[in-house]
C-alpha cells in the first residue's frame, strides 16, 4: 500500500470511527463499536436499503429520495436508522435545509454503489439463464397422451409463448421416467398405474380403457359381458412391456397371457385391432372416432374397473418453471 492510499484508509477508518460515535449504540458489541458477529445477511443492509443511500446522496432529500425508490418519507427515514443500527455507524445528517451525508455516509455510500452494480450484474445473468431456459421445451410423453391430448396443450402453450421452441419425445411410462431422470426432458405424462421412482406428479386427465374388436370379431356379436378371467387368459394385441396401458390392464386382471400381437405403438395396436387381427385394450381417447363409425365394437367386461389417472411427472424436489410450468397449468384449464 502506498503512502497516499495509507493516508486515505486512515482518513476513512478515522471518519467510521468518528461516526460510530456519533451513531446510536443500538445494536453494537459492548466496548467495540461494531455491530454483533453472525452471518453476512445480517450484517449487510438489503440491497433496498442501500438503493435508497445512492438516491439520498444522489439527490440530496430523504423525502425525495423516498419517492424515486417508491416508498413513504417515514418509511425510508425508519429505514436508513435501520441502517445505521445494523452498521453502527450514521450514514445521513438531516436538516430542515435537506439531507446531507456524513463521512461515513459517504464511505458506505461508495461501496453501496459497487454492491448495487454487481447485483444489477447478477440480475442480468440471472435474466439471460431464464431466457436460455424459456427459448425451449422438452417434453416427454406416453404414447396415448402424446398423440391425442398434448398437440392440444402445445397448441395453447404456442399462442402464450410464441418464441418457445418445443421437442416432445414419446414412448412408454418407463422411457419417460428414465428420460427426466437423466435430464432430457424438462416435464413429462405418463399413464401408468403408479408413479416411477424418483419423480413427482401431478394428476391431469382421467382416462378409461376398451376392450375393442373388428365388428367381424366373435365377441362382437356376442350380449353377456366379458368375464375378467375370459379376459385375462384371451390372447390381445398388446403394447410392449413397460407401457402404461399394459400395466393397468395387467393389474386390473390379475395377469395376462400372452399377447397374440406385441406392437410399440398405440396407432398400430389400433390399425392392428381395425384390421381384424384379434381384440385389444386401448384408451377411450384413442378408439373414439373408430367406435363413431364402427370400425371398431366396445365389448363390455363385467366386474373389473379399467380406469386410469394420467399424470404430468417430474424430477422429485424440481417443480417445473418457466414453460413447463405453464404447459402444466394449461391442462388444467
Amino acid at each position: 500500500m502506498t503512502e497516499g492510499e495509507t493516508g486515505a484508509a486512515g482518513g476513512a477508518g478515522a471518519a467510521v470511527a468518528a461516526a460510530a460515535g456519533h451513531a446510536s449504540a443500538a445494536g453494537a458489541t459492548p466496548g467495540t463499536g461494531r455491530p454483533p458477529a453472525g452471518s453476512l445477511a445480517h450484517r449487510v443492509p438489503d440491497l433496498g436499503a442501500l438503493e435508497l443511500l445512492l438516491a439520498v446522496a444522489r439527490l440530496g432529500s430523504l423525502g425525495a429520495a423516498a419517492r424515486e425508490v417508491g416508498i413513504t418519507q417515514p418509511a425510508a427515514s425508519s429505514r436508513v436508522r435501520s441502517m445505521e443500527r445494523q452498521l453502527g455507524v450514521a450514514l445521513v445528517d438531516r436538516s430542515p435545509r435537506g439531507s446531507r451525508l456524513t463521512d461515513a455516509g459517504a464511505l458506505v455510500t461508495d461501496w453501496a454503489r459497487r454492491v448495487v452494480e454487481a447485483a444489477e450484474a447478477f440480475d442480468a445473468g440471472a435474466q439471460a439463464l431464464r431466457d436460455r431456459r424459456d427459448s425451449r421445451l422438452r417434453v416427454a410423453a406416453s404414447m396415448t397422451i402424446a398423440e391425442y391430448l398434448l398437440p392440444g396443450w402445445l397448441l395453447a402453450l404456442r399462442a402464450q409463448r410464441p418464441d418457445t421452441a418445443v421437442s416432445l419425445l414419446a414412448g412408454n411410462s418407463t422411457a419417460v421416467a428414465e428420460r427426466l431422470l437423466t435430464g432430457e426432458a424438462d416435464l413429462g405424462f405418463v399413464e401408468g398405474l403408479t408413479v416411477p421412482a424418483g419423480l413427482d406428479s401431478a394428476v391431469v386427465a382421467h382416462d378409461r380403457l376398451i376392450v375393442v374388436t373388428a365388428p367381424g370379431h366373435p365377441w362382437a356379436r356376442r350380449r353377456a359381458p366379458l368375464s375378467a378371467a375370459e379376459l385375462s387368459t384371451t390372447p390381445l394385441i398388446l403394447r410392449e412391456k413397460g407401457s402404461g396401458t399394459r400395466q393397468v390392464l395387467d393389474a386390473a386382471l390379475g395377469g395376462l397371457a400372452r399377447p397374440l400381437i406385441e406392437l410399440s405403438s398405440t396407432t398400430a395396436v389400433k390399425a392392428a385391432a381395425v384390421g381384424g387381427a384379434g381384440p385389444s385394450v386401448l384408451s377411450e381417447l384413442v378408439v373414439r372416432e373408430e367406435l363413431a363409425v364402427r370400425r371398431l365394437v366396445a365389448v363390455p367386461v363385467a366386474d373389473v374397473s379399467l380406469t386410469r389417472d394420467l399424470r404430468a411427472v417430474w424430477p422429485t424436489g424440481h417443480r417445473p418453471t418457466g414453460p413447463a410450468r405453464d404447459l402444466l397449468t394449461l391442462t388444467r384449464t
